[in-house]
């Protein structure tokens, strides 16, 4: 399972990456590297849409990982979206259900989002 896809929108709250495939030692890089050209601002929240994502090994989820760590060093947050059941029966199984905000859809991520105060 080699192949994915990166797609980033822009929504009220932020940036919204769409993966479409397999997460896995092969692509994880490909997110890294996608997350580094990302501009994300104090306040925002970053939106992972795990709808589309078939497979998720343990580089895949290092890769989620890095995601969250670059949203906190730039004062954003972070939250998943549509993350199949089998990916989140591992994440239940190493604990990563306390670090990430899950949400059923991107849209209701975004929805759930409170703009910071000005």
């Amino acid at each position: 399972m080699n192949d994915l896809t990166i797609h980033t929108r822009t929504a009220p709250s932020g940036p919204v990456l769409e993966l479409t495939g397999g997460l896995d030692h092969v692509t994880s890089p490909r997110v890294r590297a996608h997350l580094l050209h990302l501009s994300l601002l104090p306040g925002q929240l970053l939106v992972v849409d795990l709808g589309a994502v078939a497979f998720c090994d343990s580089s895949g989820i290092s890769a989620l990982i890095a995601a969250r760590n670059h949203a906190l060093q730039a004062g954003a947050s972070i939250a998943l979206a549509a993350v199949p059941s089998r990916i989140d029966r591992i994440f239940h199984v190493v604990g990563l259900e306390a670090v990430f905000p899950t949400h059923p859809t991107a849209q209701a991520a975004t929805d759930a989002w409170t703009p910071p105060a000005v």
